[in-house]
């Protein structure tokens, strides 16, 4: 089904983290809307199918799909890629790039204190974790911006979790991570605004990602989640999707600074009774 209103057909969005989750389910429901796709994304064989899969869905859609299996934290590859899109623009005008979604999930779990000292993270863990999943955004949008690849009524989102202000065993680095990024939202969303451009994050309930199948514990998060849900109900990635598509339209022109959460009420609740009642603060 075709949703309305549809975007122009000089509208881009740019994924990164393109290939499954949040950032495949919104490239998705943006084509589905008129939207063209960059799409980020770095994946070996095994996993091609399923980006394979995406790129099909989206020129079901009768879009535009570019994808680059890079590092989105390579400075050097980041580069070529917007060099590219900046030579395609100069080549199409009028094409521009409408949104930007960062969904970069990679990171280090592990535990800052340990008995076993080796088991503990590391310097280049670390500073690896918040490179990824928090500064890139800014080096991509400082790209983007200097190559005047963005314009009035851009819209700018980020992938936050409740890591961000909750305690998760060795989800220490990567809770950091989300803390900086949301940072990194309110200082893009007040330099931008002169442009015309917003900046929001996204804080989305726990989601059956690849991502955080990764998370030490993760199938208790999923039986904790489903229980504290107001809707009973894990998040999607297409609630997620459905509520980015929502938000790049005309009329969010001035939603900006937020941190917008799209858990269905997850988040508020503080804790679930035995008997199964939830609670919020």
């Amino acid at each position: 089904m075709i949703r309305e209103p549809r975007f122009k057909s000089t509208d881009w969005a740019l994924i990164l983290g393109a290939s499954s989750g949040f950032g495949g389910a919104t490239a998705i429901e943006l084509a589905k809307r008129g939207m063209n796709i960059f799409g980020v994304h770095l994946d070996r064989q095994a996993t091609m199918p399923v980006v394979q899969q995406i790129l099909k869905e989206i020129k079901h859609a009768g879009t535009k799909a570019i994808f680059y299996n890079i590092n989105a934290a390579d400075a050097i590859k980041r580069t070529e890629t917007l060099d590219e899109i900046q030579e395609r623009f100069t080549n199409e005008p009028g094409h521009t790039v409408k949104v930007v979604v960062h969904s970069l999930a990679f990171g280090t779990l592990k535990p800052f204190i340990s008995k076993k000292p080796e088991e503990e993270i590391t310097q280049a863990q670390m500073e690896m974790t918040l490179d990824v999943m928090a500064h890139s955004l800014i080096y991509w949008v400082q790209g983007l911006m200097s190559r005047n690849l963005m314009r009035s009524g851009a819209r700018i989102f980020a992938m936050t979790s409740s890591g961000s202000h909750t305690v998760i065993p060795s989800y220490g680095a990567v809770s950091a991570a989300k803390a900086a990024l949301e940072s990194h939202i309110r200082q893009l969303a007040m330099e931008l605004g002169v442009y015309g451009i917003t900046a929001n994050a996204i804080l989305a309930g726990v989601t059956d990602t690849p991502a955080l199948r990764k998370i030490p514990g993760a199938s208790s998060m999923v039986q904790v989640a489903k229980n504290k849900n107001p809707q009973h109900r894990l998040t999607l990635p297409q609630d997620v999707a459905h509520a980015i598509a929502l938000l790049s339209q005309e009329d969010s022109y001035f939603i900006s600074w937020n941190i917008i959460g799209v858990d269905g009420g997850e988040d508020m609740v503080s804790y679930v009774s035995l008997k199964g009642t939830t609670h919020s603060e």
